[in-house]
């Protein structure tokens, strides 16, 4: 099996071919091909993620952990829309944009090229596999994927079908590369190839990202966790809020943009946290609250200091009584993770003020916090959400897979 240095080395030469070679018709000709074949190779699909299912419930895997594990029909389909929505995308690489004359005649302008190579690292969701192939190969970049373990059967047969792709279509696999082991040191391997590596996007848990964050000698962009808030304001329509809090909290709890702490005004606790916490128990959910909270249901467990930290990814929600919006945006500063926070208010000025103080990546007004998606947003799909300022932040599609390279156009101009 190839060394991580050999493996780098061999994307990056690939990357370098495909620079010259890489023409938008190509691309989208590979990315059909790929959305084929994975619609071709359904079964061989399924087959792996059944034994990396199988593996997980022996293990004891929750059934949230299981959900985003599991690869079944509807999420093969989803996988070729995304490569079908990704291909349709206009190709972001070799526009010019911002382009000036300047007083000496010359012209000046950005123009988006390719990143180079980026190790993707990740964990669970086996869809990722698909998504950030294709994204990276769009936007004009080589990938080495390192998938969690948990979905190894998985990732391979992804993995597999997308460089047998690349074959056929006779450009270089070594163009997106999977690493096949789960020994966990070939993660520090990879994030010390500095010098064929550009870019480590981690995408995990919080263990992860700290180790990544503090051992590599690549740039990182961190895609944290999500510790996502909703909070219902004094002048909220209650109704709505109900609708909200229930879908961004069930409809699939196992994902970061899944709310984690509903917030509520007290002026308005007395008569929307009964109607809440019914709907919510209804459909499973375990709630942790504060002793406010509590004062309504004896189903509700007391909320502990990290429960105001928790990405549950499960049916868990903390629940808090505030006393106002200052209190509300207070709480989301010191315990939220910077990914996605929405209110609830018919005040246009007080959600303005939410938009204006909340530092996440989104901030969502009278909406659930399921909408923080790329594909949701119009990007297709996304390679994950970025909770850090640079150099880019929330959902990144194609155009945050590039960067930019200044172009001058003269006719003989001198520096005098």
């Amino acid at each position: 099996m190839k060394t991580i240095e050999d493996m780098a080395r061999d994307a990056r030469l690939a990357y370098k071919a495909f620079l010259n070679k890489g023409t938008t018709m190509l691309k989208n000709d590979i990315l059909e091909a790929i959305a084929e074949n994975i619609l071709k190779e359904r079964d061989r699909i399924v087959d792996a993620n059944g034994k990396d299912l199988e593996n997980g419930r022996k293990k004891g895997l929750s059934k949230a952990f299981l959900d985003r594990l599991e690869l079944n029909n509807n999420r093969i389909d989803g996988m070729y829309r995304a490569c079908m929505e990704i291909m349709a995308l206009k190709d972001p690489v070799g526009s010019v944009n911002d382009m000036t004359v300047r007083p000496g005649g010359f012209r000046v302008g950005k123009m988006r090229v390719p990143i180079g190579v980026i190790g993707m690292i990740y964990e669970a969701r086996p869809n990722v596999t698909v998504e950030a192939a294709v994204l990276c190969l769009k936007a004009g970049n080589g990938v080495i994927l390192r998938g969690g373990s948990d979905a190894l059967n998985s990732n391979m047969a992804l993995a597999g079908l997308i460089r047998d792709t690349l074959k056929e279509k006779e450009v270089d696999e070594n163009l997106i590369s999977f690493i096949e082991t789960t020994d966990r040191t070939a993660i520090v391997d990879l994030i010390q190839q500095n010098k064929f590596v550009d870019l480590i996007i981690p995408r995990g848990g919080e263990s992860l990202i700290r180790t990544v964050t503090e051992k590599s000698k690549i740039p990182v962009l961190k895609h944290y966790k999500g510790v996502c808030h909703t909070y219902v304001n004094e002048f909220a329509d209650l109704d709505m809020a109900l609708k909200v809090t229930v879908n961004a909290k069930v409809q699939r709890p196992a994902v970061c943009n899944t709310t984690e702490t509903l917030l509520v005004d007290e002026a308005v606790a007395p008569t929307f946290l009964p109607a809440v916490i019914k709907a919510l128990l209804k459909n499973g959910v375990e709630i942790r609250g504060c002793p406010k909270t509590m004062a309504y249901s004896d189903d509700i467990k007391e909320a502990t200091e990290d429960d105001w930290y928790a990405e549950y990814l499960d049916l868990t929600l903390a629940v808090k009584v505030v006393k106002d919006i200052d209190e509300a945006i207070a709480h989301i500063d010191k315990y939220g993770s910077a990914h996605t926070d929405a209110i609830i208010t018919r005040d246009i000025a007080v959600s303005e003020m939410f938009i204006r103080n909340v530092d996440s990546s989104s901030v969502i007004v009278n909406a659930t916090t399921r909408l923080a998606d790329g594909g949701v947003y119009g990007l297709g799909t996304e390679i994950g959400i970025a909770t850090d300022r640079l150099h880019a932040r929330g959902p990144m599609g194609l155009e945050e897979l590039t960067t930019y390279k200044w172009v001058v156009y003269g006719n003989g101009n001198i520096r005098q």
